[in-house]
């Protein structure tokens, strides 16, 4: 893979996908279906998968694509791919609430090695450069020329008193209950991969996500958070979260800085 390439390819996807949603979020009124799995689906969903896909498919002909609205179509799984969420945060996005991203990551080996985290209505934008370390790039954006960027890293973490970030949408009671397990110091919600990016930027600890995911929800963030010098395990055992499985799900999963001390689950 030609990652300086690829850094290129996918910041200017995500910028142009970002573009299109916003047409359609700052509008009177957008259409929102619902899928075979009750989850919301809106124009502006499918605007920007067939956007990218089509920038991506353009740029890597050779490269498996996997997107979350064309799931269903997606063959055998494969170890090495790029994988889109066109629109992480659909919730957030038809409530008018902000706090959603677009997502664009390259997997090799099961291992999300680069991606793209665009936040449009928030104006952040995360990604990984060719090297694979991870920066934040200050707006306003142009589609052909990267503006100033500053290199992220995770927290020297205090495990007296931890920032943890958690779903704004799909917070629940296994979700506190593990996070009283932890000396806090305070609490942040958020949507979307977002989560993954205020790990990654030190804004957070710990964020653990004790609920269903994809892995086009997270590979993006993960890639970020790993550039970033952040991890992210399996909720069960730890062990490192991997990606190109059968159906895409993902299990429960903790994403933190590596000072932080876990707790079992």
């Amino acid at each position: 893979m030609d990652h300086a390439k690829l850094t290129t390819v996918m910041r200017r996807l995500a910028l142009e996908a970002g573009e299109k949603i916003m047409e359609i979020y700052d509008a009177d009124d957008f259409e929102v279906k619902t899928k075979s799995d009750a989850s919301p689906v809106t124009e502006a969903d499918e605007a920007a998968d067939a956007l990218i896909s089509a920038g991506l498919r353009a740029a890597f002909p050779d490269v498996a694509l996997v997107t979350e609205e064309q799931a269903a179509t997606h063959g055998e799984s494969a170890s090495t791919f790029l994988i889109v969420d066109p629109l992480d945060g659909t919730k957030e996005f038809v409530n008018r609430r902000g706090d959603f991203t677009v997502n664009i990551a390259y997997v090799e080996n099961g291992v999300p090695l680069r991606g793209v985290v665009y936040a449009p209505a928030k104006g952040r934008m995360f990604y990984t450069l060719e090297d694979g370390s991870a920066v934040e790039e200050a707006g306003p954006f142009t589609l052909d020329t990267p503006g100033a960027t500053t290199p992220i890293r995770v927290a020297a973490s205090d495990n007296a008193a931890l920032m943890v970030v958690a779903s704004k949408s799909h917070r629940d009671q296994a979700t506190d209950d593990y996070i009283g397990k932890y000396a806090v110091k305070d609490m942040k919600s958020a949507g979307s991969s977002l989560k993954f990016c205020l790990v990654a930027t030190g804004e957070a600890d710990l964020y653990p996500r004790v609920g269903r995911t994809m892995e086009w929800d997270t590979a993006a963030g993960h890639a970020v958070l790993a550039g970033a010098g952040g991890k992210v395990v399996r909720f069960d055992d730890h062990t490192p979260l991997t990606y190109g499985k059968a159906d895409f799900a993902n299990p429960f999963f903790i994403a933190f800085a590596p000072d932080v001390d876990l707790k079992p689950a």
